[in-house]
């Protein structure tokens, strides 16, 4: 009988580090969230070795920061970073959108606004993931009908690049939310009153900019950091 042998340290660290990577940049995982190695361990059936490894790595990325006596947890939002981001989709987000705009069908905006509908339905028990995932998956239907595929490419590789941190504005800012979805219902009133793309590419633009104003006044004020609710503790 033929024994398979136990995978090298080598690989097991990289098993853990793009287990973690991708908890981290789906949101399961989101900013502040302790990684307790002994856990992470656990849950991945190895040793604590490869699982420190592999955060090592994640914090050399920037996606983990460990603090001494603390330990390692999900990096918080780094607010220039967010802010540069968020300006550069803007710009192509709008665009791409205004192009898609001619070519959505009837059955690509009733899925947009049962997105909506899922957002304001979720209100009233706000979980900032779950709605950026919503948020995000809206505004992708509305654009992903763009003729031009570099810039669709571009619009798609600026939220990948932006990770972990896509979803953040929600979780820092608790007015945006009901503000957003009523701007999405205005979207789509204008879009299916065929509005020309300009019009819709402007509107596309002050919706953004309406987030990143928002995010803006809360690191000029200082305020706190996401929901706490998101901010699961592992244990010791």
């Amino acid at each position: 009988m033929t024994r398979t042998r136990p995978a090298p340290a080598a690989s097991k660290s990289r098993v853990a580090y793009e287990w973690i990577r991708e908890r981290i940049t789906s949101g399961s995982f989101g900013p502040g969230y302790r990684l307790v190695l002994t856990t992470l361990a656990a849950q991945l059936g190895m040793s604590v070795v490869p699982v420190r490894e592999a955060v090592s790595h994640l914090t050399a990325e920037g996606l983990v920061t460990f603090e001494p006596n603390v330990g390692a947890s999900v990096s918080m939002v780094d607010p220039d970073r967010y802010i540069h981001a968020m300006e550069v989709i803007t710009v192509l987000e709008s665009a791409a959108t205004a192009l898609s705009t001619p070519h959505l069908t009837g059955r690509d905006l009733a899925h947009a606004r049962e997105l909506n509908a899922a957002m304001r339905g979720g209100l009233s028990d706000f979980d900032f993931r779950r709605f950026g995932a919503l948020n995000q998956e809206f505004h992708r239907t509305l654009y992903s009908r763009c003729p031009n595929l570099r810039l669709l490419e571009m619009v798609d590789a600026e939220w990948s690049r932006l990770g972990h941190l896509r979803d953040s504005i929600f979780g820092f800012v608790p007015h945006r939310p009901q503000e957003s979805v009523r701007e999405h219902e205005h979207l789509l009133d204008l879009i299916e009153g065929d509005a020309t793309p300009d019009r819709i590419e402007q509107a596309v633009r002050r919706h953004r900019t309406g987030s990143l104003d928002a995010f803006r006044t809360h690191k000029t004020h200082g305020a706190h950091g996401p929901h706490r609710s998101d901010r699961v503790d592992q244990g010791a």
